[in-house]
């Protein structure tokens, strides 16, 4: 029986050595010859502490690092893994993960994107380093400099408007997982997340649809951002689906604003067939869009439905509680953490696009068309 068992436990193959990639071998080229993530080979060649990786694991990415002939100061002194404590207080991960986004303090999206990595992050026992970089030419790439010297082993990188950008070099240049939250480039070479923004107009609008409305408004954001163009596109692409015509009238450009929201509402309510319904692509174009009707006379929804878009804090506490969908920013910052222990895609450059769902909130400020007597 022994002998059975001792003959089953036999030294595993030796893996074919991997074809060396032309020019300067980097992580994902290890990734692939060692068959796991990148944010992995990272763990492992940066000698990260207290990650539970097994023996096997480390050696195996350790021996294709060596067979492509990768080279790094850390790397060279490379010889076993690192032991590390046992017990309760040592038995989770202890990576560090650099967060750099472009603007904290104008909207709540980035705090919540940070909030999702940062819950993604705690669960693994792994520590998120953050930096709000402006995106500033000359500070931007030394915030991230500044990250990586602490020794990060993955970096997230966000841009408060979703938005296709052209990824600065520095980005290419580093040798860490890097994915790409709320932008995305136009060459795929790095996995990125946004929310969907077409569906999530789409849906707004056919919610409304649903409940009989037909002439139905729309306050845009300001029209360069990408958001706005998409969550119009789903308003339009809505009623397309209803075979209800569109009328250029009912879209009223604004700015995210309060403000906007009030005066477009006022412009809205002056045309000769007004409408029975408007569609808010914020909660803040909400807020004035309810002081206009109230201002009116109106009645939400008795005599005017509405609906908002982001599901802020203020949407459940307005009179009555807003319609509107989440901007699903939480559950992005909680996959780009995710993503770093997915395995590396084959090839360089062709990462496609995650698009996340805004689901839609049902509270009471919709509801069926009124029938004129």
């Amino acid at each position: 029986m022994s002998e059975t068992r001792d003959s089953a436990i036999e030294t595993p193959k030796r893996r074919k050595a991997p074809a060396k990639p032309k020019g300067r071998v980097t992580m994902t080229d290890i990734a692939r010859a060692a068959g796991c993530s990148q944010a992995t080979v990272s763990f492992v060649l940066n000698n990260s502490p207290g990650i539970r990786l097994s023996q096997q694991t480390r050696e195996r990415v350790i021996e294709a690092a060596r067979a492509l002939g990768y080279s790094a100061p850390a790397f060279s002194a490379l010889k076993a893994p690192i032991a590390t404590f046992e017990g309760p207080a040592f038995d989770r991960l202890d990576g560090v993960i650099g967060f750099a986004v472009d603007q904290l303090a104008t909207s709540p999206e980035a705090v919540v994107a940070i909030e999702g990595a940062r819950q993604a992050s705690w669960n693994a026992g792994n520590v998120l380093l953050v930096a709000q970089t402006m995106g500033d030419a000359v500070m931007e790439p030394r915030a991230i400099q500044a990250l990586t010297r602490r020794g990060i082993s993955a970096l997230i990188y966000m841009t408060i408007f979703t938005r296709e950008i052209t990824a600065p070099d520095f980005l290419y240049g580093l040798d860490i997982p890097v994915i790409l939250l709320n932008c995305y480039t136009a060459d795929y070479a790095f996995p990125a997340v946004v929310p969907s923004e077409i569906a999530g107009g789409q849906s707004s609008t056919r919610h409304l649809i649903s409940h009989g409305h037909r002439r139905i408004a729309t306050i845009t954001g300001e029209p360069w951002m990408q958001a706005a163009q998409d969550r119009l596109k789903g308003y339009r692409r809505a009623l397309a689906t209803a075979d209800i015509p569109f009328d250029p009238e009912l879209v009223v450009e604004g700015d995210w604003s309060a403000s906007a929201g009030y005066a477009a509402t006022v412009k809205l309510l002056g045309l000769k067939d007004r409408p029975t319904a408007i569609f808010c692509q914020n909660d803040r174009t909400a807020i004035g869009c309810y002081e206009a009707l109230k201002e009116a006379g109106l009645h939400i929804p008795q005599d005017i439905s509405v609906v908002g878009y982001d599901d802020e804090e203020i949407a459940r506490h307005l009179f009555p509680p807003l319609t509107t969908s989440i901007l699903p920013h939480m559950a992005m910052g909680q996959w780009a953490i995710e993503q770093l222990e997915a395995p590396t895609a084959p090839g360089r450059g062709r990462y496609p696009i995650t698009k996340l769902e805004c689901p839609l909130v049902e509270r009471e400020s919709v509801r069926a068309v009124a029938v004129l007597p």
